[in-house]
């Protein structure tokens, strides 16, 4: 075994003294200069290092850290002399590269050492292994199960084991882009005008921006909330392009970055994604609020995720994000509550009935406390009618209806909103209306025994909701600016089943024909607008008529 080894050794040898003499001659034919390479820089910058004055006809790398020793990219204390790595065109495993198996989906770690440094997958089989040097477990793999060709997760490039050499090969670009989507500007600018079905590997069509997103457990809160989101445009199209939150540290960020892209994506390997590194990463951010496994209500996962994105993409605590630009409008509140202080008043013999005192907003008489402040707010909340408690004389609950404008009411500034803790009186009054208003009906409530639904259904516009009928709006500042009150629906999330046991599904628009589609889970079909209105409407995004 081991004379085997020195002969390989000795041949090794001599075809580098062979190479090394085609470099000296200066009469060899010019195909691509020498340069170093590096595999664990992330810019990839790549060198130009002409030896002898003559070319070669193989691209040869130099690399800084020695697979060989190092296999798992950790590092050493010792400074290694650099290798050369053979950049390659013609490789003879192309064919055994199987893209059925491929799913770039999950998370990036080992499957035997469970590490996230230095991580490839086999082209072949699909599974991740670390390093490539000749202790890793992908070099082991490729001897064991005859598989040869690697894909390194973070640079792209892709290498043949044992051998060592890089494969420089336009077919593998396929691969590339569902590793990792990428869109230039003019391509996200024409996502809307794109009418064109995209085709997966298996023989199925399907829509980028369409696709199904799988429930892993109990994950359907989260699903509805991604899909809803993918129809706001300019969200949509700031995540597109990663350079707008390079910046950026936070893992939730560049995950949900990551899952639009491949959601949008329109050479994707499937016709379905699944959102698992975006879950790990909540899971994470959120400290297990919102995990996999556990059903919560997509209202909280809504606030939650848009207050941390917009908490993580400001460079500073006074700067916006795209998150308020979209979705921020602004509320006048006017809070009245029981003065408590009365009794001590009168006897002190303090100010008589009818009179009150104006102070920084806060007018103050002998029996309320009446305070006036605005504050932002990202999505509205509409309180139904409670359902009645006794059947008619079918026998049957009549599940009631009301006008979505009726529930409105509540933010004209004249309506009166009851709060028990503390108890306090509450008007309401929109001052400034966001280009994205999302509409959250509070369909459960909850007591010290269970967990109640109320059915009552919400009927509401599909187009041209008019909100300046219904809510007195504040008139635009600038000179020829126009009232924009108008609005869309773009998003409509609907809850099905019992409090407890249902499940979530939602109706969206594709912009460019105009048709509405059905989404739960991994399942999409096409809808007419009519079954948008009589479903039990849960949360609603309404997008500003420009």
């Amino acid at each position: 075994m081991k004379t085997n080894r020195e002969d390989g050794d000795r041949v090794d040898g001599e075809r580098h003294l062979k190479r090394q003499r085609i470099v000296d001659s200066p009469t060899s034919p010019s195909e691509e200069p020498l340069v170093p390479y590096n595999d664990d820089e992330d810019d990839e910058r790549r060198v130009s290092n002409h030896m002898g004055g003559g070319e070669v006809g193989h691209r040869v790398a130099s690399e800084e850290d020695d697979d060989d020793d190092d296999p798992y990219g950790q590092g050493s204390i010792l400074e290694k002399p650099n290798r050369q790595i053979e950049v390659r065109r013609d490789c003879p495993y192309l064919d055994t590269v199987n893209r059925q198996v491929l799913d770039f989906d999950f998370e990036k770690f080992c499957s035997v050492s469970l590490s996230n440094l230095n991580v490839y997958a086999c082209l072949v089989c699909g599974k991740y292994y670390q390093g490539r040097g000749r202790k890793s477990h992908a070099y082991t793999h490729s001897l064991e199960a005859g598989h040869h060709v690697y894909i390194n997760l973070r640079t792209e490039k892709v290498y043949c084991l044992p051998d060592g050499y890089e494969i420089n090969d336009p077919s593998l670009d396929d691969i590339r882009y569902v590793l990792n989507p990428r869109f230039s500007r003019e391509q996200v600018e024409q996502l809307d005008k794109n009418k064109q079905w995209s085709r997966a590997l298996d023989g199925s069509d399907y829509l980028p921006g369409m696709v199904g997103l799988n429930n892993i457990q109990k994950t359907d809160f989260v699903n509805v909330t991604i899909q809803s989101l993918m129809r706001v445009t300019p969200l949509r199209n700031f995540f597109l392009i990663p350079e707008n939150y390079q910046h950026c540290r936070s893992a939730l960020v560049h995950r949900f970055g990551e899952l639009t892209r491949k959601i949008w994506h329109a050479r994707n390997f499937k016709g379905q994604v699944s959102p698992h590194e975006f879950l790990q990463a909540v899971m994470k951010a959120s400290k297990k609020r919102f995990r996999i496994g556990v059903q919560s209500e997509p209202v909280e996962f809504m606030s939650w995720l848009l207050n941390t994105l917009h908490a993580d993409l400001r460079t500073s605590k006074r700067s916006s994000s795209i998150i308020h630009k979209c979705f921020q409008g602004e509320l006048e509140v006017v809070k009245e509550t029981q003065n408590k202080a009365i009794g001590e008043k009168k006897e002190s013999g303090g100010e008589q009935n009818g009179t009150s005192n104006v102070t920084d907003g806060v007018i103050e008489n002998n029996n309320n406390t009446a305070e006036t402040y605005r504050m932002p707010f990202l999505m509205l909340g509409l309180d139904l009618p409670e359902p009645p408690l006794f059947k008619d004389v079918m026998e049957k609950n009549i599940i009631p209806q009301v006008p979505l404008f009726n529930i409105l009411k509540k933010f004209d500034g004249e309506t009166v909103t009851t709060t028990v803790r503390p108890p306090a009186r509450m008007r309401y009054r929109v001052t400034r209306l966001p280009q994205y208003v999302i509409l959250h009906m509070r369909r459960f409530t909850k007591n010290n025994f269970f967990r109640e639904k109320n059915p009552t259904l919400v009927n509401f516009p599909v187009k041209n909701l008019e909100l300046k009928d219904y809510i007195p709006l504040p008139a635009p500042t600038k000179e020829n600016e126009r009232l924009r009150s108008k609005y869309d629906l773009i998003a409509n999330i609907v809850h099905d089943g019992k409090p407890d046991e249902g499940f979530y599904r939602v109706f969206v628009q594709r912009k460019s024909e105009e048709l509405w589609y059905e989404m739960q889970d991994l399942h999409v079909s096409e809808t007419l607008p009519q079954m948008v209105a009589l479903s039990e409407a849960y949360m609603q995004i309404y997008e500003q008529q420009q």
